[in-house]
């Protein structure tokens, strides 16, 4: 069985700027990101968003708003994000948060003409 921890880059930082509704990470490549909370609570890994196959995912709306409200540890490997919505299946793993942080520009506009598909629009975002 061969090692696949070499191969993935772990954050060395994580910091949540909650005001600004952004999780900032670090990786050990020097890399960083700033995810907004929208963005990874519409695409969390849980199966209550991705579904349980291919063609099962759930298009999240309402989702403009939606704060991190805390951040748990979950072994060497991963983080648990809990949203104001009280949304906290989700298990972003090292790997998923680097996807995820990687590929940000193409998944945004993903989901952006997935909204649009289905005739949804986003709601302007309130500051508190």
């Amino acid at each position: 069985m061969s090692d696949l921890s070499n191969n993935l880059r772990r954050p060395i930082d994580i910091k949540l700027h909650q005001k600004s509704r952004l999780l900032e990470i670090t990786f050990d490549d020097h890399s960083n990101c700033m995810l907004s909370c929208e963005f990874l609570r519409v695409y969390s890994p849980s199966a209550e968003v991705r579904g349980h196959g291919i063609g099962q995912e759930v298009l999240q709306t309402g989702k403009e708003n939606v704060n991190i409200v805390a951040i748990e540890p979950v072994g060497n490997y991963a983080v648990k994000l809990i949203f104001s919505d009280d949304h906290d299946t989700g298990l972003y793993s090292w790997d998923y948060l680097y996807d995820l942080a990687k590929n940000y520009e193409a998944m945004w506009l993903e989901y952006i003409g997935r909204l649009d598909a289905a005739g949804v629009k986003r709601q302007p975002i309130t500051t508190e």
